[in-house]
This record gives C-alpha cells, structure tokens and sequence, in this order.
C-alpha cells in the first residue's frame, strides 16, 4: 500500500475518532458517556492493520482522558481525581488494546470471510474497550465503585448499571453497521 495513502487515511480516520468522541461527549448513559469512535477505529483496523488500530484506540484514550481532565465527562473526572496516573493508562490502555485486537480478529478472518471478520472484529472492540474498563475500574477503583454501588453488588453495578447500557449500545451499533464496514473496507482495498 502506499505510504501517501496510509497516512492520508491515518490522518482521516484520526480526525473521524476524534469528532465522534467529542460530539460522543455529550451523550450519556449514567456517569458514562458512549463511545461512538468504535466503528471508525474498526475500519481503520481493517484497512491498515492492527498496528492503525491500536493508534486509532489510543487518539481515542487521549481525547477520553482530555474528558476526564476537564469534567465533561463525570465520572471519568471522578477516577481522575482519586488517581490521574491510573486514570491515564486505563483510558489509553482500553482504547489501544480494542483498536488493536479488532485489527488482529480481522487480519485472521479477512481470508476466509470478510464479513464474519469484520462482524467479529466489530464486536471485539467494544468488548475490549468495555472490558477492560471494568477490569481496571475492579483493579485499580474499588473503593469509588463501591460508593458508586451505594450498597448494591458490586458486580450487578459493574455489569448492569455501569457498563451495561454503554456497552450494549456500542455493540448494538457495530453489528449493525458492520455490513457498511465491509463495503468501506472493500472499496478501500481496491483503491
């Protein structure tokens, strides 16, 4: 592939993850607003490799980490406050490690099936993303989620409350659009 034309769509994809993000910002479920950037972050995984999705992953992490810094979003700026290092590789990490293991299910599958790769890679990266959040939310925030919790389970809060709705409705979107990810994908590569 062209390195012009790598970085070009680099630099577009960048800026897409970046506006869905911010305009994302507004939009929430509970503390936690959705994540939007999920589907461009998949194409670019499809189109440029894990490697692009990874970087794709982690301009996401940035801009969540800039939400959380500012207070736009609520409970980003919670976790901040109680530990901005953590804060810093939790958004970084879960959104590198989602872009990149999209990229990694597609590069495995696009052989075989293009479209049960890109299905599979578009629900991977929400699975990651919201996965590991939870995980370093248990590992790293218990005493916040526990008075988030106000009593109730913490698990139940995590995967219900907290996560649920969010990750639900990230999912929901990315198979939906997957078949729209197929065609980009498709007429990308033969470009």
């Amino acid at each position: 592939m062209n390195k012009t034309k790598r970085l070009v769509g680099l630099a577009l994809f960048t800026a897409i993850v970046v506006v869905l993000q911010v305009l994302g910002s507004f939009i929430h479920f509970g503390s936690f607003s959705i994540s939007l950037t999920l589907i461009p972050i998949v194409v670019g995984a499809a189109l440029y490799g894990a490697g692009a999705g990874a970087f794709l992953g982690g301009v996401f992490g940035v801009v969540v980490l800039i939400n959380c810094i500012n207070g736009t979003d609520p409970g980003g700026y919670v976790l901040w406050t109680a530990n901005p290092f953590l804060t810093a590789v939790l958004c970084l990490a879960k959104g590198a490690l989602a872009g990149y293991a999209a990229g990694l299910v597609y590069r495995l599958l696009e052989q075989k099936n293009k479209i049960v790769g890109t299905i599979l890679a578009a629900v991977v990266c929400p699975v990651v993303n919201t996965g590991i959040f939870c995980l370093g939310l248990a590992l790293c925030f218990y005493d916040t989620l526990i008075a988030w919790a106000g009593g109730t389970s913490v698990v139940y809060y995590v995967l219900v409350v907290l996560a649920g709705v969010n990750f639900l409705a990230e999912l929901i979107v990315n198979v939906i659009v997957s078949p729209i990810i197929v065609r980009i994908v498709n007429l990308g590569k033969k470009m």
